[in-house]
């Protein structure tokens, strides 16, 4: 195919891989591991809590994360800085239809639905790491 042409790319079932020359093209999601030096822009249908991993910290290190609500609802929930800490209400960020949150490079972050969601996530992925969530609340 002509990479010249242009062509609708489904956002669901694939992402955009945006290259330091200046490239974009749609290519698989890549979520961990990924040392190709583009960002990547990925939407996703998540139903449950499932869909989101709601049970893994996740964190990148080399770049932060717009996490984009487009329907629906879901909280990012930011691991303490100290584990023995209380909880801090800037440990959350609600997020409803049409907002974003910027979770910075290196800080652990999670994600759960209030209701059915469809989601954007706008990140470098080199490093990305996933730690599964031991505590309750």
């Amino acid at each position: 195919m002509n990479p010249t042409t242009p062509i609708a790319v489904d956002l669901f079932a694939s992402a955009l891989h945006f290259h330091p020359d200046g490239d974009v093209r749609a290519a698989e999601r890549r979520t961990v591991n990924s040392d190709s030096g583009s960002w990547q822009l990925a939407a996703f249908h998540a139903e449950t809590d499932a869909d989101v991993h709601a049970d893994h910290w996740e964190m990148h290190p080399e770049a932060d994360e717009a996490v984009c609500c487009l329907t629906g609802g879901a909280r990012i929930h930011f691991r303490p800085a100290k584990p023995e800490g209380a909880a801090d209400p800037d440990d959350l960020v609600q997020l409803k239809p049409g907002t974003a949150v910027i979770v910075p490079r290196g800080r652990w972050h999670r994600v759960e639905l209030d209701a059915p969601s469809d989601l954007m996530s706008i990140t470098l992925p080199n490093g990305t790491r996933h730690e599964k969530r031991t505590e309750t609340r």
